[in-house]
């Protein structure tokens, strides 16, 4: 049985004093030079841990093996993924929906994570794709000017695209060039459920923040709801959703969760991933915000040697495709958290 996922249950869980951890969709941290205690993580977050029979259905209705990422457990927790399961038993279909904030000039190992994820699960269930990149987002939060995270936005698009997606069934589109209409219409409804306390609680916003920051989460709340995307889902407005992402999203599903009955809606379902590690170790993950914590897919065989001269095998045991490779590895006292 999921665990209540009320906002206002989980509201101070976001705050980041006396915490052993980090985890929010802005920065990620373990104390101490430990490791993320992805158990700890499931709990406070409310989430359900993925288990070995989700995964065995998966591959019971869509016959196919399950993805490298699930067998490894780097997709490990979510939410509502068996009522998801249960309604393509039913014949029902889904969408799926995934996202990037672009704020470097191409995806780096961390990034392609949940959108090799996503391509398997289109690719399984024959289901369509909406892709959103959050170029405002980036704009509000970085020291980028407007022009720069739109063309940041085209750039990382030409990555993702090269993930190979189907494009019938595959909607990419920027925040700024998109938001209007039904879509607008979705965020307000959105914006009146979440009161500031709320936001505040979720996100740990604080005084020095701008309203520009505390008004985005509806922008990335609303993709969940297929009524947002008329052109694409004319009259499905009860159409599931279900979400690929990594874990440190959760706090903007569980508002959306909290608000989607209010006002008509499903809520989404998500099936959650840990974090790429970043080359210097599992304290922290992959990021765009230090360079050389990250392999990014335009650097050169030298750049990659340079950044690997000390590997961090966390990364081994996650992108390794093989079983049997995996299990030589473990031998050896080489595991992941």
């Amino acid at each position: 049985m999921e665990k209540k996922d009320s906002v206002e249950e989980k509201g101070k869980e976001e705050e980041e004093e006396e915490e052993e951890q980090v985890v929010n969709p802005w920065e990620v941290s373990a104390k101490d030079g430990g490791k993320i205690d992805y158990d700890k993580l499931i709990d406070k977050f409310g989430c359900q841990r993925l288990d070995q029979s989700l995964i065995d259905r998966v591959q019971r209705l869509t016959g196919r093996p399950p993805h490298v990422f699930l067998r490894r457990g780097v997709f490990f927790a979510h939410r509502d993924f068996n009522e998801i399961l249960d309604a393509y038993e039913r014949g029902d279909k889904f969408y799926l929906y995934t996202g990037r904030g672009p704020s470097s000039e191409a995806l780096h190992l961390g990034h392609l994570v949940p959108f090799m994820f996503t391509k398997y699960l289109q690719d399984a269930f024959k289901v369509p794709l909406v892709i959103q990149l959050t170029d405002d987002e980036k704009f509000l939060w970085k020291n980028l000017s407007l022009e720069e995270s739109q063309r940041l936005a085209r750039e990382n698009a030409k990555d993702i695209i090269a993930c190979g997606f189907d494009i019938t069934k595959t909607f990419i589109f920027s925040d700024f060039d998109y938001v209007g209409g039904a879509f607008y219409k979705n965020m307000v409804k959105v914006a009146k459920c979440v009161t500031y306390n709320k936001v505040v609680g979720i996100f740990g916003f604080t005084g020095e923040d701008h309203i520009g920051k505390i008004s985005f989460p509806p922008v990335q709340a609303v993709p969940s709801f297929p009524s947002s995307f008329p052109h694409l889902f004319p009259g499905k407005d009860n159409l599931r959703c279900l979400v690929p992402c990594a874990i440190d999203q959760d706090p903007y599903f569980r508002m959306t969760r909290d608000v989607a009955p209010r006002i008509g809606y499903q809520k989404p379902a998500l099936i959650e991933s840990s974090f790429f590690p970043a080359l210097q170790g599992e304290t922290g993950k992959m990021s765009a915000s230090d360079p050389n914590s990250a392999i990014y897919v335009t650097d050169s065989a030298k750049d990659i040697k340079n950044k690997g001269s000390t590997p961090n095998t966390g990364i081994v045991i996650i992108a390794h495709e093989y079983d049997d490779f995996m299990g030589h590895m473990k031998s050896l006292g080489v595991t992941r958290a």
